[in-house]
């Protein structure tokens, strides 16, 4: 694929975007692969080099916030007429009510599996505080009269401290879960209003 291909088929996949965005975006991959070919390397395996189109559309999806991409999709592009004013104005009270409806569950949703990931690592906390609590009275419990109790204490604080030691492992693998499901779904929105550009 030639630099030209390359910018091309970039520039379809990244049509929807900000025009002065997406000009940015293509100038800079052009300059480095012609950096690349600077190098010594021949302009396909300087394409070649920088990665596939789709991987790179996807990033540059990404990287942009969903706030520019959403401002630009509502901010309307011509001056609107008296008629379809109106027609907004008498249309509010279900469109806002829909609208204001549609972002608060999206916000509810996240703010339960973030509950939840906080939930976990409270109970890692509260496990870890126990251990090291129970443990603190055991040994005290061991040097007076009550050895044997003193004994099963420690005992349970090290099952406690096995159970922490699992839970925050689990916590750390739910955490990174949580966070890569959370940036699928700000990709998976921006998708959405960039493909309803397209289809204009």
């Amino acid at each position: 694929m030639t630099k030209h291909e390359f910018a091309e088929a970039l520039k379809a996949k990244l049509s929807a975007l900000p025009k002065d965005e997406l000009e940015e975006r293509i100038s800079f991959y052009c300059e480095m692969i012609d950096d690349r070919t600077e190098e010594g390397l021949s302009e396909e395996e300087a394409v070649s080099a920088i990665g596939s189109v789709d991987e790179i559309a996807e990033q540059i999806i990404s990287d942009i916030p969903l706030s520019k991409i959403v401002m630009e999709k509502v901010t309307p592009k011509r001056r609107f007429k008296v008629w379809e004013i109106v027609l907004l104005a008498l249309g509010s009270p279900v469109w806002l009510s829909l609208a204001v409806a549609a972002v608060a569950v999206v916000f509810s949703l996240y703010v339960l599996l973030w509950s939840v990931i906080i939930s976990l690592w409270a109970i890692f906390a509260s496990f870890s505080g126990s251990a090291f609590g129970i443990i603190i009275s055991g040994c005290v419990f061991i040097f007076t009269d009550f050895a044997l109790v003193g004994l099963s204490m420690v005992g349970a604080s090290l099952i406690l401290a096995g159970a922490a030691i699992f839970f925050f492992f689990g916590c750390k693998a739910a955490t990174k879960g949580i966070i890569a499901l959370t940036k699928k779904i700000a990709l998976g929105i921006k998708k959405l209003f960039l493909k309803k550009e397209e289809n204009r």
